[in-house]
């Protein structure tokens, strides 16, 4: 079994554990009677500490930020040997800063946003190919998170109070620009055309942080997104592939006062 150990610039130990990112690289280390350092891969800053592990057995890859900005560094760690420095592969994903990354869960796409918080961009972790360019909307914003589920859909929460549902394995399903329509369009303007909208999509309380997990599905056709925010708040909403998403539970999970200090 694979875990992390990170460690600071000045090659100093920060946390441990089963994972850990150090400010411009990953350290892979084995655990137990024979604890050594597998191997380290240098990275552009982190100070997010942005990475992801996949969890299938069969495709263990580790992503995280590449050494120029936007880049991805993906690594096989199945083929890494003990004391051997790895050269991972890398993904062009944005010309910004990266601020979300997500593995799905057989480890086939990796998914990623910039810092400008508009395009979601996933990627073949083979071909390295964009499969679909994703928009989140038309001004800046702060995604806070990306994640898959288990059925080809994805989402992105925002600090505009969005969280935006996209389709992946039947892209048909998403929206589109009313200028698709009109064919052959400038450069600047075909960028956006291309692009493709959330077939679905729920509001929490604007600005304020909330990650998200896909649930299990309660039919073929109907899904679900769970929502926990700072606030304290729990959100439970189902939507349909035909873009229909209603709300199916609420609650306050934790009493908050003005004054308590995160």
């Amino acid at each position: 079994m694979n875990s992390f150990v990170a460690k600071s610039p000045d090659n100093t130990k920060e946390d441990g554990g089963a994972g850990g990112v150090k400010k411009t690289g990953w350290l892979q280390k084995d655990f137990g009677q024979d604890s050594r350092q597998r191997s380290e891969f240098v990275t552009r800053d982190n100070t997010r500490g942005l990475c992801d592990l996949c969890p299938s057995i069969e495709k263990q890859l580790l992503v995280f930020p590449g050494h120029k900005c936007g880049n991805l560094q993906i690594v096989d760690l199945l083929n890494t040997k003990p004391g051997v420095s790895s050269a991972p592969f890398t993904i062009n994903a944005h010309q910004s800063e990266i601020a979300c990354i997500a593995l799905n869960q057989h480890g086939s796409v990796v998914a990623s946003a910039s810092r400008k918080g508009i395009l979601i961009r996933p990627f073949d972790t083979q071909t390295k190919e964009m499969l679909v360019e994703l928009r989140s909307g038309t001004d800046p914003a702060t995604l806070y998170c990306i994640n898959f589920s288990h059925n080809s859909f994805l989402y992105a929460s925002s600090d505009k109070g969005y969280v935006h549902i996209f389709a992946l394995k039947d892209t048909s399903l998403n929206w589109r620009s009313t200028l698709a329509q009109v064919g052959k369009v400038g450069p600047v303007i075909g960028q956006y055309v291309d692009s493709q909208w959330s077939l679905a999509s729920f509001t929490v309380l604007a600005e304020c942080a909330c990650i998200c997990a896909f649930g299990k599905n309660s039919s073929k056709n109907v899904n679900s997104v769970r929502a926990v925010c700072v606030d304290g708040t729990f959100h439970k909403y189902v939507f349909s592939p035909d873009g229909n998403c209603n709300r199916e539970a609420f609650d306050v999970y934790q009493d908050i006062c003005d004054d308590d200090d995160f």
